[in-house]
C-alpha cells in the first residue's frame, strides 16, 4: 500500500530497507511433533483440545469479583516465549498446532519451534536480510510460504518442505507498479496473493501447486478500486479464505473502508463498504477472520498512535455481503483478529496497545491484555499464537 510525502514515512509497508543481517541462534532440534486435524484426531485428542478451549474461554471471561484486595482475579496474560531476536518485528505468523508455529518479519527473518516455543530455530532464507516479511502459511512444521513485501522486486515469494533448511524462491514481482501485501491457502495447493491496484484494480496471484509456481489471474472480475485504496501489510491478514473457495479482501486508505468477496478463488469478485471509518491514507481495514462462509470479524482503524480509532471493528453474518459495526469496539487500533477455536462467538482482537476478546461473535469486545502484537493466530487443539514488535511471540495458555 503505497503513500507520498509525511504519510508514506509513517506507512506500516515504509520502503526503507534495512541492510543489516538479524542474528542467527543456534538451536537444539527437536523432533517434529505430527499435526492432527479436528477430522482426524482421536476422540481423547479432541476431547483434549475441547477441555483447553473450555479453560482458556473460562479464565478469560473471568470477571473480578472486586476491584482490589486480596481476591483480585489476575487478568490472563499472553505466555510471552523468547525469540531472542529483540531487533525484529514479526508481522507474520502461521500456527499450526500448540507446539508447532512460524513467524516472519523484518531483516528478513523466519523462525520455526516445535516444543511449544521453548526453543527457536532460524530458518530464514539466504540472503533476505534485506527483505521484509509480512506474511507466512505453513501447512505443516516442515512445509510453509512466505511472502516478502515492496514494490518491484521487492515482492517475493519463497517455499520450504523441510522445515526451514532449504528455500525455493518461487515468485520475484517484476512489475514496478505492484505491491504485494497478504497471501492465504484454501488448502495444501490451492492458494492467492493479492497486491495493491494496479491500473485501478487489484492484482490477485494464483498457485495451484502449493505455492511452487505462480500465475497474475485476468481482473475482467475485480471491481474498480477507489482513489487510493489499497491494503494494509500489517499482519497476513488482508487476504483470508475459508473453505475450498471463498476468500475475502481488506482495504483501506479511501474514502471508504471496504471488503472484496470471491466465491470461486479469485475470478470473480463483489465489494461492500463497511462501518470502520476510511478517509486518509492511514485508516481502513487491517484484518479479516472468517468463521465458516457466513460469519466474519474485521478489524482496523487509523495506524498512527496519536489517532483515535472509534469504530475499529465489523462483523457480518452474511458471508460480508454486509457489515454491522460493533456496539463496543476495542479501544484503539487492531491489525490482527481470530476466532478462538471449538467456539461460534469467541475471538481475539490484537494490536499494539493490547488484545480484546469478544464473547459475542463481535458484538462487543473487551480488553484482557495491553501487550503489544500485531498478528494472531489460533489453531484446532487452541494453539492461539500472538506475534509483534521486538521480537514478541506469545501463546494462550489456559
Amino acid at each position: 500500500m503505497r503513500r507520498s510525502g509525511s504519510t508514506r514515512r509513517t506507512r506500516l509497508t515504509r520502503r526503507t530497507r534495512r541492510t543489516a543481517t538479524a542474528t542467527r541462534t543456534a538451536e537444539t532440534t527437536r523432533t517434529a511433533e505430527t499435526t492432527r486435524t479436528a477430522r482426524t484426531a482421536r476422540p481423547r485428542r479432541r476431547t483434549t483440545a475441547a477441555a483447553l478451549c473450555a479453560a482458556v474461554l473460562a479464565a478469560l471471561t473471568a470477571v473480578p469479583a472486586q476491584a482490589h484486595g486480596p481476591d483480585r482475579q489476575t487478568p490472563p496474560r499472553w505466555s510471552v516465549k523468547d525469540t531472542g531476536t529483540p531487533d525484529v518485528r514479526f508481522r507474520g505468523l502461521a500456527a499450526v498446532s500448540r507446539g508447532t508455529a512460524w513467524v516472519a518479519g523484518t531483516l528478513g527473518t523466519v523462525l520455526r519451534t516445535t516444543d511449544g516455543g521453548r526453543s527457536w530455530r532460524n530458518v530464514s532464507p539466504p540472503g533476505a536480510g534485506e527483505l521484509q516479511f509480512r506474511d507466512i502459511e505453513a501447512f505443516d512444521a516442515r512445509r510453509a510460504v512466505v511472502l516478502a513485501i515492496g514494490e518491484g522486486e521487492a515482492s517475493r515469494v519463497y517455499r520450504t518442505d523441510d522445515g526451514g533448511a532449504t528455500w525455493t524462491e518461487s515468485f520475484r514481482n517484476t512489475d514496478a507498479r505492484a505491491f504485494y501485501d497478504c497471501l492465504t491457502f484454501f488448502d495444501h495447493r490451492h492458494g492467492l496473493a493479492m497486491s495493491d491496484p494496479v491500473e485501478g484494480k487489484f492484482r490477485i496471484l494464483s498457485t495451484r501447486d502449493g505455492g511452487r509456481s505462480w500465475t497474475v489471474l485476468p481482473d475482467a472480475g475485480m471491481p474498480p478500486a477507489l482513489d487510493g485504496e489499497a491494503g494494509f501489510a500489517a499482519s497476513g491478514q488482508c487476504l483470508v479464505s475459508s473453505g475450498p473457495k471463498d476468500v475475502w479482501l481488506a482495504t483501506g486508505g479511501a474514502a471508504r473502508a471496504r471488503v472484496l468477496h470471491s466465491a470461486d478463488r479469485g475470478r470473480t469478485w463483489t465489494v461492500t463498504g463497511t462501518s470502520i471509518p476510511g478517509g486518509d491514507p492511514a485508516r481502513g481495514v487491517f484484518a479479516l477472520a472468517f468463521r465458516g462462509r457466513a460469519h466474519g470479524l474485521a478489524v482496523g482503524g487509523d495506524f498512527r498512535p496519536d489517532q483515535v480509532s472509534p469504530d475499529a471493528a465489523a462483523r457480518t453474518a452474511d458471508g460480508g455481503r454486509t457489515w454491522r459495526p460493533a456496539a463496543a469496539s476495542p479501544p484503539a487500533y487492531r491489525s490482527g483478529v481470530a476466532w478462538l477455536p471449538h467456539s461460534r462467538s469467541a475471538a481475539l482482537a490484537v494490536g499494539p496497545t493490547g488484545t480484546d476478546l469478544t464473547t459475542d461473535a463481535g458484538r462487543t469486545w473487551r480488553t484482557v491484555d495491553s501487550g503489544s502484537y500485531d498478528t494472531v493466530d489460533c489453531t484446532p487443539d487452541h494453539g492461539c499464537w500472538a506475534a509483534g514488535e521486538k521480537g514478541r511471540v506469545a501463546r494462550l495458555d489456559p
